[in-house]
């Protein structure tokens, strides 16, 4: 069967657009983005071309860890709006064509929900088991070694009950137990009653913290760890206290629910090594249905490295496995900062024509860079407890640049967050002006991925890599992309093996080139990517 007589779903064909709430558009002038900011902005992301929109945490919270120390996973906090609010943007969305996926936090709440409420008040108490409580050893210790991601032990005294719990992340952030069938049901019920809202699917933080070691094993030492540059967390490896067997059957249970409904999706946050990872999918395909691959984000931006990567994923995936590729998040640098401006054209090359979902990160369409934060505005908590790292994520969470006007278009207040001094010349209106700008590259990239079922579905065939470039084929029926990336700043050039390749450059970050014919050699300009269609 041909690629383009298969059946595929929207989240196979169809490209992610990550929104931070708090960082998009703010609606009432509090500096902060909400729903109705997002509301206002869906014609944009229309006009941009992506299939679905997916909303960092927008519910009852503390704000420890900003939005994912839940306190009630069914409303809606009052900073981003009310309950019809969010049936407003979902409505639109919907009627726009575009599907919309929640963030689901299931590992732990906040200390402020109600079960944990419940669970810290007595030793008795009938949810006491929905979370990890422990005795201390005898000397008054925590019950094992592990560490919490945002520095320090992952135990805290409970001076009531004389016990510690566990948190993987903030003290204000208690692990659940997801041994207990009465959690599972209770984050089951979660999921139905988002899912009898009309929402498309979940994003599923941190899914591989969910199960740990029942014998609360000490983590052993790790041996590569550098004490200049690592979190502390990172002194351990996590070998009990994450990705552990169980945790595949949980999955299996979110996935069966998730069936019950037409065509919605899981999507698994986890950082694991690839041959880990592809344990996600579950047997018989019965897991998450994009593990989320992060290998864009994590290794070095080198040609090689990355050209073996995707082979490897690619001969790691499970039959019936749909690849996914990520290149930003809220937790990780830009990739505008990571690889400069020019480069990071590349980069969106790159990510829009490899085989898979594609995630994009709100902003990186207009080249949006990192932003220095001053100390004293600092709200990471990650970045508050380690200030001597400079690990804030706070950088990579600025507010979206829509104008020149006050604020960048984003607020009539100071926003959460500094905004770059550049701003008025690196933002969404400028750059839909400018058929050269970084927005229109990616706008570009975008419709041809949608038109070409060669890009969007087809097949994935490495043709050639060095310390500098990466070139593959793209082929759907009868049409046959060549795609040919320069991931450095120096020119280069390469000789395809075998019959020659020639056809038509249709995209490339240079826009003077399209319409030109490829012969033979191909040269490569430094930051430089080409789309060229094959010659049948």
């Amino acid at each position: 069967m041909s690629e383009t007589n298969k059946e595929y779903l929207w989240w196979q064909k169809g490209i992610v657009y990550q929104i931070y709430p708090r960082s998009y558009q703010d609606s009432n002038g509090d500096g902060v983005g909400d729903l109705k900011g997002i509301l206002q902005r869906l014609d944009y992301l229309e006009w941009l071309g992506v299939e679905a929109i997916w909303i960092s945490p927008i519910f009852p919270s503390p704000m420890a860890d900003f939005g994912y120390d839940i306190s009630d996973y069914t409303g809606i906090h009052p900073l981003f709006g009310s309950m019809d609010d969010f049936d407003d943007v979902l409505r639109e969305v919907h009627r726009r064509g575009i599907k919309l996926l929640l963030d689901l936090v299931p590992n732990h709440s906040s200390d402020q929900h109600p079960w944990f409420q419940e669970s810290r008040s007595s030793k008795d108490s009938p949810k006491r088991d929905w979370y990890i409580w422990h005795d201390a050893l005898e000397d008054g210790s925590p019950p094992n070694n592990w560490l919490a991601m945002f520095g320090g032990t992952a135990w805290e005294w409970d001076e009531n009950t004389q016990q510690y719990y566990y948190h993987a992340f903030l003290k204000e952030q208690p692990d659940l137990n997801w041994r207990n069938p009465e959690v599972q049901q209770a984050m089951l019920d979660v999921m139905r009653f988002w899912l009898d809202k009309g929402v498309d699917g979940f994003r599923v933080d941190v899914m591989w913290h969910m199960i740990k070691d029942v014998q609360l094993r000490d983590n052993p030492i790790n041996l590569n760890f550098n004490p200049k540059e690592d979190v502390t967390y990172n002194r351990l490896s996590p070998v009990y206290s994450t990705d552990q067997p169980e945790i595949h059957d949980i999955v299996r249970m979110m996935r069966a629910l998730t069936d019950e409904y037409q065509e919605r999706v899981i999507i698994g946050e986890i950082y694991l090594p690839v041959h880990q990872l592809v344990a996600y999918y579950g047997q018989n395909g019965k897991g998450a249905h994009l593990p989320f691959n992060f290998q864009l984000i994590s290794l070095p931006w080198d040609p090689l490295k990355i050209a073996t990567s995707i082979d490897e994923y690619e001969g790691a995936l499970p039959e019936g496995g749909w690849p996914n590729w990520v290149l930003g998040n809220h937790d990780n640098s830009r990739i505008a900062s990571k690889v400069g401006l020019d480069q990071a054209r590349v980069a969106a090359t790159l990510l829009l024509t490899l085989r898979g979902t594609p995630t994009l990160y709100y902003g990186d369409e207009i080249g949006m860079r990192d932003v220095p934060i001053p100390p004293d505005k600092v709200q990471d908590p990650q970045g508050l407890n380690m200030p001597e790292l400079d690990v804030s994520r706070d950088p990579e969470r600025t507010p979206m640049q829509w104008d020149e006007s006050p604020n960048a278009g984003f607020s009539e207040a100071e926003p959460w967050l500094p905004l770059p001094k550049n701003y008025s010349r690196v933002n969404v209106e400028r750059q839909r002006k400018d058929e050269h700008s970084m927005l229109l590259h990616y706008r570009k990239l975008i419709s041809l991925r949608r038109k070409e079922p060669a890009l969007h579905v087809g097949t994935y065939k490495p043709v050639f890599s060095n310390k500098q470039i990466i070139a593959y084929l793209r082929e759907s029926d009868n049409r046959r992309f060549l795609i040919v990336l320069n991931l450095s700043h120096r020119s280069g050039c390469f000789l395809p093996k075998g019959d020659p390749l020639r056809g038509e450059v249709v995209l490339g970050t240079e826009g003077e080139r399209e319409g030109s014919r490829i012969e033979h050699t191909i040269e490569m300009g430094g930051d430089e990517a080409i789309i060229v269609l094959l010659d049948s």
